[in-house]
């Protein structure tokens, strides 16, 4: 057992990120039935029906579980309510201050992750109390850090300020991957975008179809002045960029995020209207596969690139 796998009483340490439109329960218990650990994402779900999914995953799993809370959601002092009141016992807290609510949550007897794109940050959440921290490099899909840092750089630079467990996230989806990270300095690894394209993913047919079509370069960070975002480009994208060679305000970028977009692109599957979140990782992403067939992929390429290391002749 490693430090992640001890923290969260799971098999391996593999955790599915908890995505907005991706990750409900039926993801998340395959997930965690595997052998990893299973997120619900609660940022695109109303109150009730974040409830409704930890009540349908504690049936399809006695696994540990998660719930993943944006805290910059409307509903946050509801949803938290809730996750105490279902018994939920690890939460991963996301796009706001951990002060906030860890105290809460560690008083109610859950396990709190705070994910991360800075050393500055991970300092924060540590001091805040935290169990461990993600922390997520500029190649993750989906709202990111600004300041472009790589995953390969930030490991091992935010390892070296903390004490706490430390998860690596963005750009991996292989067993190579989680090797890369795991010899910087990582306890786990947090895994998007291999997630999103798993038969077993809430994501619509036609984004899954999409994210394995996805080749290098067909993703960009962008929209740091409201919250960065990685997209796919498609014509969305390619309208907010036509707005930025206007010098557009904030509030004239808003306007033409508007609302649900990416509950439009993801969820719903307009592949050129809809906001498209996916990581760099996309491009080695070839077949939509069942959540416990990606877990063992990785798990046979992480031993087979450890033996393969070991062989090495300098």
């Amino acid at each position: 057992m490693n430090k992640i796998t001890s923290l969260f009483k799971i098999k391996y340490p593999i955790i599915q990120a908890g995505m907005i439109w991706v990750s409900g329960h039926k993801l998340a218990s395959a997930v965690s039935n595997a052998g990893g650990l299973g997120i619900i994402g609660a940022g695109s779900m109303y109150p009730e029906v974040l409830r409704e999914h930890i009540q349908k995953c504690k049936k399809e799993t006695s696994k540990p579980f998660a719930v993943n809370v944006p805290m910059l959601y409307p509903n946050v002092e509801e949803i938290m309510k809730i996750i105490v009141e279902e018994g939920v016992k690890i939460v991963f807290t996301s796009a706001g201050n951990p002060k906030t609510w860890t105290s809460y949550l560690k008083e109610n007897g859950i396990t709190v992750v705070h994910v991360v794109s800075s050393s500055v940050f991970a300092l924060k959440a540590q001091d805040a109390g935290v169990d461990a921290v993600v922390v997520e490099g500029f190649e993750a899909g989906g709202h990111n850090g600004r300041d472009e840092t790589t995953t390969l750089t930030l490991v091992p630079m935010v390892k070296e300020k903390i004490k706490i467990p430390l998860i690596a996230a963005g750009g991996i989806g292989t067993g190579r991957g989680m090797l890369a990270v795991m010899v910087l300095g990582a306890d786990g690894v947090q895994v998007g975008s291999r997630f999103a394209a798993s038969i077993e993913s809430s994501a619509h047919a036609h984004f899954k179809k999409t994210i394995i079509e996805v080749k290098e370069g067909d993703t960009q960070l962008t929209l740091k002045e409201l919250a960065p975002v990685r997209l796919i480009k498609n014509k969305f994208y390619q309208d907010v960029q036509e707005l930025y060679e206007k010098c557009p305000s904030k509030e004239e970028l808003t306007a033409l995020l508007g609302r649900a977009r990416a509950k439009r692109g993801m969820f719903e599957g307009d592949l050129v209207e809809g906001e498209l979140e996916i990581g760099q990782i996309a491009g080695l992403i070839h077949e939509i596969k069942s959540a416990e067939d990606i877990i063992v992929e990785m798990l046979t390429e992480y031993e087979l690139a450890k033996k393969e290391v070991t062989e090495f002749n300098f």
